[in-house]
């Protein structure tokens, strides 16, 4: 007796990969393509992607308008704009309601210093063995378990507010987070580039600056404001580990193109070693990567906007938040004026002015007792600092050989990611010696110092010309040992 048709089983989608659906088809009809340029797949674009230095100056300077929009016509690249964007505002939410939180609890600027020591450390010991790893590895995969244990290190964060728990237990995690974080940086960094044509990657870098900033705008925003709602920080942290989980969903259907790995003959010191060597023989790199260590390291005041905000300015945590997040407006302004003109024709010249208006503008907010001024000169700051950022995340993207791109970067991450944290360790550390204003005031000054020295030092910065210009050193990378 035959046996009655079964109706075939439908594979369903787990939730995982529903919410990647959702996520990644909103991005994609978010932007309008335009109908006579389209969308090219990163298959498709293999050939166009890797033009030699000689064919992209060419194109740059015969090439018709500006394309202001450039690379979010790939659809690659949108995805990991979306997740970056997503787990950044969760990140500028967290690191909001972790500075509150403590100094709620304890109180002591020493607290908001030591936070800042134990982000920075991992960084400074272990950035440059992860951008080994980048450089050996598939970026998206290092970059996907990372995120993943850094949003379960944020629910972490959530038990530890329920219980009140001791504040050593919030070290402990805080330490975690930020030994997977230096695992993820260099890896995220190094991704981008096999994700758009390098003659795009100047554009796609512009971009990012712009992400980053509207994520630092609207995160501490709706940090505050969750945290007035919700009469403290467990909330926020749910949040942050809710959308540190949208960028591993962003992630996961990426197709970025290989990249060239070095020797598995050469041992890793030797290959650790090639990247310093890298950035110390492009004095250019290093003068730029230099100022925005020693600058953000001393005229940085991030750390400090809880006591301001208690002691200063006898503000709440709603206020404290839009505190927090003017730095990032100012620079979402910049970044976007800047992504809609063509790339700056006086870069080394900008990039100096600018840094100056940073440290004039930090002396302004540790002297204001107005909480508008106080806003003023904080979205200054962020709007002069972007520069800087732009023009060395261009510098470090373009002149370094593709092979060695996640080691550079993983330079970077030493001198100038550790510097936000390291600054705000000399920020509490200072406070405590010295006061809340002093140290601010101080701090800016030397900023404008450390500018001065850096030109004499360099001249060659003044003279940096236009952005769309740069072409990689070819005898450098071919006298870089392998």
């Amino acid at each position: 007796m035959p046996r009655p048709n079964r109706p075939k089983r439908v594979r369903r989608a787990s939730p995982l990969q529903k919410y990647a659906r959702i996520t990644a088809y909103f991005f994609l009809f978010m932007l309008p393509s335009d109908s006579d340029e389209p969308i090219l797949e990163p298959e498709d674009t293999l050939r166009a992607a890797s033009p030699s230095p000689a064919e992209m100056s060419q194109h740059a300077h015969s090439a018709a308008p500006h394309d202001a929009y450039a690379a979010l016509r790939f659809r690659d690249y949108r995805l990991y704009s979306l997740g970056g964007l997503l787990a950044a505002l969760g990140g500028q939410m967290f690191s909001l309601a972790v500075g509150w939180e403590l100094y709620q609890r304890t109180r002591d600027v020493w607290t908001l210093g030591l936070v800042g020591l134990i982000q920075a450390l991992p960084v400074i010991f272990l950035a440059l063995p992860a951008g080994d790893l980048a450089d050996r590895f598939d970026r998206r995969r290092i970059v996907l378990w990372m995120e993943f244990f850094i949003a379960l290190g944020w629910l972490g964060f959530v038990f530890l507010s329920l219980a009140r728990a001791p504040v050593s237990y919030y070290f402990a995690l805080l330490f975690i987070d930020a030994t997977l974080g230096a695992f993820a940086g260099p890896a995220r960094s190094a991704l981008l580039p096999q994700l758009v044509p390098e003659a795009m990657l100047a554009n796609a870098i512009t971009w990012n600056a712009s992400r980053w900033q509207t994520a630092a705008t609207l995160g501490p925003a709706l940090g505050g404001a969750a945290i007035a709602i919700f009469h403290g920080a467990t909330m926020v942290y749910l949040l942050s580990a809710l959308c540190a989980f949208s960028l591993f969903a962003c992630l996961l259907p990426l197709r970025p193109r290989p990249h060239v790995r070095p020797k598995e003959s050469e041992s890793a010191w030797h290959r650790l070693l090639v990247g310093l060597r890298f950035v110390r023989g492009q004095k250019i790199i290093l003068a730029t990567i230099t100022l925005d260590l020693f600058a953000v390291f001393l005229g940085g005041a991030v750390t400090l906007l809880p006591a301001f905000a208690d002691e200063i300015l006898k503000i709440g945590p709603a206020q404290l938040g839009w505190l927090r997040a003017a730095p990032a407006a100012g620079a979402l302004g910049m970044s976007l004026w800047l992504s809609l003109r063509p790339p700056m024709r006086r870069a080394g010249a900008s990039l100096l002015w600018c840094v100056i208006g940073f440290g004039i503008a930090t002396i302004v907010f540790a002297l204001s007792r107005n909480f508008a001024l106080s806003l003023l000169a904080l979205a200054i700051t962020g709007a002069l600092d972007n520069v800087s950022v732009v023009v060395r995340s261009t510098l470090l993207q373009v002149l370094t050989p593709p092979h060695m791109r996640g080691r550079v970067s993983a330079v970077n991450s030493v001198f100038v990611g550790s510097s936000n944290e390291l600054g705000g360790f000399e920020s509490g550390a200072a406070a405590r010696l010295l006061g809340l204003v002093n140290s601010v005031v101080l701090g800016g000054i030397g900023t404008i110092l450390v500018v001065l020295g850096v030109h004499f030092i360099w001249p060659q910065v003044a003279k940096l010309g236009a952005l769309d210009e740069l072409v990689p050193d070819e005898s450098a990378e071919k006298s870089t040992p392998e």
